[in-house]
Order: structure tokens, then sequence, then C-alpha cells
């Protein structure tokens, strides 16, 4: 299947597509005109990896976790060898969500702290009334 049916079939663009080849997450072979050609599978697979994308994984992660994935949701089979990157990557998303908290802490903060400008003092005055 050349890469605009994929797109088409995946409503992924033509150039996200040739990220995930050139990330190894899919594969091609070349014809004679240059033309890539993807399997028949490559509209699942591209599923696949978008619904992991989706979860946060990155695409080093991704790309040793595709062998254990099976249908579009994606159903993980028992795949020791990714169970530790999967590990590090939970743990750096729990490192994302407390820097987020941190930062949305800090903004409510400032915001409770914040004097109001002196139109928008007014303005609150005056829809009070």
């Amino acid at each position: 299947m050349l890469i605009g049916e994929l797109s088409r079939r995946t409503s992924v663009s033509t150039r996200l597509l040739r990220y995930y080849e050139k990330q190894g997450l899919i594969t091609s072979r070349r014809l004679p005109n240059g033309y890539r050609d993807f399997p028949e599978d490559a509209p699942e697979t591209v599923a696949r990896i978008r619904g992991l994308l989706s979860a946060g994984l990155s695409t080093e992660v991704i790309r040793e976790l595709l062998p254990c994935a099976e249908g579009t949701a994606p159903k993980l089979e028992a795949c020791p060898s990714v169970i530790g990157a999967l590990r590090a990557e939970a743990e750096g998303m729990q490192r994302r969500i407390e820097a987020l908290s941190r930062s949305r802490e800090a903004v409510l903060r400032y915001i409770a702290e914040a004097r109001p400008a002196p139109e928008e003092a007014a303005e609150a005055a005056s829809a009070s009334r």
C-alpha cells in the first residue's frame, strides 16, 4: 500500500507516517520507482502507535513495545523486555504530574494574592451594583 493510501486509511499525515518510519515504528519497502510500499497490516500498526502515543509513551518505548501489542487497543502480551522501560515511563509521567501540580499551585497562589488592576476593580464594583 502506498503512503497516500495509508494516510487516507489512518487519517495520519504522510509527513507523520515518514516520521514513524524514520523512528523504526513502521516499515516499508521501496518500489523500483522509489515509492514506499507499506504492508497490508500497516493501518493496524499505525492505530497501535497512535494509541500508545496518546498514553504518553515515547517513540523509543513504543518501538520496543510494538512487538508485544496486538489489536488497536493495544492488548499487551507478556513481554518482560519492556517492563523496565514502561516503569521508567510511568516514573517520568509521575514526575511531570508533580511538576505540573506545583506549577498550578503557584499560579493559583499568584491569582489569590494578586491585586486586581484598577480597571478590573472598577468593573467588579460596577457589576456588583
